[in-house]
């Protein structure tokens, strides 16, 4: 991989409208080149984002009250909720890189940090005719721990990944993951890695080469 060192925000729990405008506004300034390339770690309060693709039928069904909402991002349905990390990039790219070309670097940095934390992983080329395997998997047990969903905008990358560490798995199973009905979601925890939110913030950070707070 390149070398692509990024500045980096970190908050706790942010909502996730509020998020987005922010996201928004970070977006604008890197395409005037009015910051750097910049890696925003956070988690959100219990919700479902949906992609431009998500089907009705994937849509949550059950008697809660975790609120739905509609995403600019590419990928499927996803869950956010506290446990969760979640990393947003605003990066500018090359001239010559796309964004499925970024996203296969985040898929292997992801895979970076969860190797400093203990957990072997692994990224996933999509058979012919498959829902496409974005994201990365365990490689002991075969489940989802990372989701990845991420669009450009004038040469400049948004939203990003989340990484399960220590949250409520349930809420998952309430709808269809990723356009996988079979996907088995799992967390660091589930996978009996003992590290918590604070080591999972710096084993990404350092993965992603994102060092200075801005």
């Amino acid at each position: 991989m390149r070398q692509r060192p990024l500045s980096m925000i970190q908050d706790d729990l942010v909502e996730y409208e509020k998020a987005m405008e922010r996201m928004a506004a970070l977006v604008e300034e890197r395409q005037r080149d009015a910051r750097p390339d910049t890696l925003w770690l956070l988690s959100h309060p219990a919700v479902y984002t949906v992609g431009k693709r998500t089907l009705p039928e994937h849509l949550p069904v059950g008697g809660h009250d975790i609120p739905v909402v509609a995403t600019g991002r590419g990928g499927q349905l996803t869950y956010h909720g506290p446990g969760q990390l979640v990393g947003y990039l605003i990066v500018k790219l090359g001239e010559t890189e796309g964004i499925v070309d970024y996203v296969r670097e985040v898929e292997l940095r992801m895979v970076e940090a969860l190797r400093a934390l203990g957990v072997e992983a692994e990224r996933r080329d999509t058979p012919p005719g498959s829902e496409l395997l974005t994201g990365v998997w365990t490689a002991r047990t075969g489940r989802k721990i990372v989701s990845i969903g991420m669009r450009q905008s004038r040469g400049v990358t948004s939203h990003g990944f989340a990484l399960n560490v220590d949250g409520d798995l349930t809420p998952w199973q309430w709808a269809v993951a990723c356009g996988m009905p079979d996907v088995d979601m799992t967390s660091l925890s589930r996978e009996e890695c003992p590290a918590g939110m604070d080591e999972a913030r710096v084993r990404v950070a350092t993965a992603f080469e994102a060092t200075a707070a801005v």
